[in-house]
């Protein structure tokens, strides 16, 4: 996918506590920056504007994938690039894509799908209405699948 294809991107710097002794980011911590920027994407999309507290719809990861293409080195600036490119009926799928800050130059590729959940029984609850819209107007386009 194109980097121009991602309305989104949150910049991160790598520190010393990422990477493993060759001075590389460590395999797990490519989860973590997915989580930031699923963080703030879900902030620029408006759901912490939409749910200020705690009464927010809860998701829960249900998949993580990773596919490694360039290391990224300590004190490297990155691109967090995120999308939400699918919205099932209790899931949302968000794509992520990792590049040197500014640049087109693709490190890592990443897939989560998470699903909307009843938090008081923990089974699947369809992704509230609101909520989606919220994503497809941030999107341009209807993400129902």
């Amino acid at each position: 996918m194109a980097r121009s294809e991602f309305k989104f991107h949150v910049r991160k710097r790598v520190r010393y506590a990422e990477i493993d002794a060759q001075a590389v980011v460590f395999n797990s911590r490519y989860l973590e920056y997915f989580d930031i920027g699923i963080t703030e994407y879900w902030r620029a999309v408006g759901v912490y504007d939409r749910w200020p507290a705690r009464d927010s719809p809860e998701f829960h990861v249900a998949r993580a994938e990773v596919d490694y293409k360039v290391p990224i080195l300590l004190d490297e600036e990155i691109d967090i690039c995120v999308r939400c490119s699918r919205v099932g009926r209790s899931s949302m799928t968000f794509l992520f894509e990792l590049h040197g800050a500014g640049q087109d130059d693709l490190r890592a590729t990443g897939l989560e799908v998470s699903v909307h959940v009843e938090e008081a029984r923990g089974s699947t609850a369809p992704v509230p209405n609101e909520f989606l819209t919220l994503f497809e107007a941030f999107e341009g386009g209807s993400l129902r699948g």
